[in-house]
C-alpha cells in the first residue's frame, strides 16, 4: 500500500477524457500537489463541467479532441464504461506514445488495449472517499507499464488518498467488491446504527452523530495499530457485558457470514460487468 508521494522532479502533462466527479477530485488533488494548471488538459463535452473546472480549479477544458492531446505524457479515462470504445475513436490519433490510466469500472485491458492502441495501460478502482481526498484505488499495470511508469501513476493516485497495486487484473473485481463498494457498507451500518438508536430512544441527529464519530475513531484506532481487528475487538469485549451481549447476536444471526456472501456477490457482478463492457 502507498500513501502520498513525493512531488516529481518535473510535472508531467496530464490529460484527462471526462471532467466528471472523479476527473475533479483527481484534477484537485493534483493541483494542491503542485501540478501546474496549464500541464492539465481536459476533454468534456458538457460546458457546464468545463466552467466548473475552471472555476474550481483553474483548468482550461476543451470540447473535443485536437492535436494538443499529443503533449499528454499520461491519459486518464474518466468517462463512463460504456461510452470509452466511442470517446477514444478521436483521442488515439494523439495519444498513441502516451501512458494511459483507466478509471472505468469494469472494462478489462483485453478491451482496452485495442481501442487505445497501446500496451502501456493501468486500471485503476478509486472509490468515493477520493472526492474529499480519502479514497483508496486498486492498481493492476499491463507488464509494458515500467517502474517509472507507475511512480507516476502512484503519484497520480496520491492525490485522492492511497493507492494498492495487485499483481492479476482478476483481483481488481475483489477491490471493487471490497474498497469500491466499500463506502456503501460503511453507509449501510451508518443507517443500522442511527435507526437502532432512535428506537432507544435517542434524537436521529444524536445517533448519528454517536455512530459516525464511532465508525471514524474505530478506523483511526486500527491505522495506528499493529494489532489485528479481531485482538482489537477482543480488547473492548468483556464476556457477559454489553459488547459481548452483541457481538453474540450478530454471530447467532451469522452477519459476518452474510456480509461475506455479500462481498463475494459484489465480485460476482463486478466479473459479469468485466464481460458485458469489454
Amino acid at each position: 500500500m502507498t500513501a502520498s508521494r513525493a512531488t516529481p522532479a518535473s510535472f508531467p502533462t496530464i490529460a484527462f477524457i471526462g471532467g466528471g466527479n472523479m476527473a475533479s477530485a483527481i484534477i484537485g488533488g493534483l493541483r494542491q500537489h503542485g501540478q501546474p494548471a496549464e500541464q492539465i488538459l481536459v476533454v468534456e463535452p458538457q460546458q457546464a463541467t468545463r466552467e466548473a473546472l475552471l472555476t474550481q480549479h483553474g483548468v482550461q477544458a476543451q470540447e473535443a479532441a485536437d492535436a494538443r492531446l499529443a503533449q499528454a505524457d499520461v491519459v486518464v479515462w474518466a468517462v463512463k464504461p460504456q461510452l470509452f470504445q466511442q470517446a477514444a475513436a478521436p483521442v488515439k490519433t494523439w495519444t498513441l506514445q502516451s501512458l494511459h490510466l483507466s478509471i472505468a469500472a469494469g472494462i478489462p485491458t483485453r478491451s482496452l488495449s485495442p481501442w487505445l492502441g497501446s500496451q502501456r495501460i493501468v486500471r485503476a478502482m478509486p472509490n468515493t472517499p477520493a472526492l474529499v481526498g480519502k479514497g483508496m484505488t486498486g492498481l493492476f499495470a499491463l507488464p509494458q507499464v515500467g517502474a517509472e511508469d507507475r511512480e507516476r501513476i502512484a503519484w497520480i493516485a496520491s492525490a485522492i488518498g492511497q493507492s494498492l497495486w495487485v499483481n492479476d487484473e482478476a483481483q481488481l473485481d475483489a477491490v471493487t467488491a471490497l474498497s469500491g463498494s466499500g463506502p456503501a457498507y460503511v453507509f449501510y451500518f451508518l443507517e443500522a446504527m442511527r435507526d437502532a438508536g432512535v428506537q432507544m430512544g435517542l434524537e436521529p441527529e444524536q445517533a448519528y452523530r454517536l455512530a459516525l464519530a464511532t465508525f471514524e475513531g474505530g478506523s483511526a484506532l486500527a491505522a495506528q495499530s499493529d494489532e489485528s481487528p479481531e485482538v482489537l475487538r477482543q480488547r473492548v469485549t468483556s464476556k457477559g457485558g454489553t459488547t459481548f451481549a452483541a457481538t453474540t447476536t450478530m454471530d447467532e444471526l451469522g452477519v459476518k457470514t452474510s456480509f461475506i456472501q455479500a462481498m463475494q456477490a459484489a465480485e460476482k457482478r463486478a466479473q459479469e460487468l468485466g464481460q458485458e463492457l469489454g
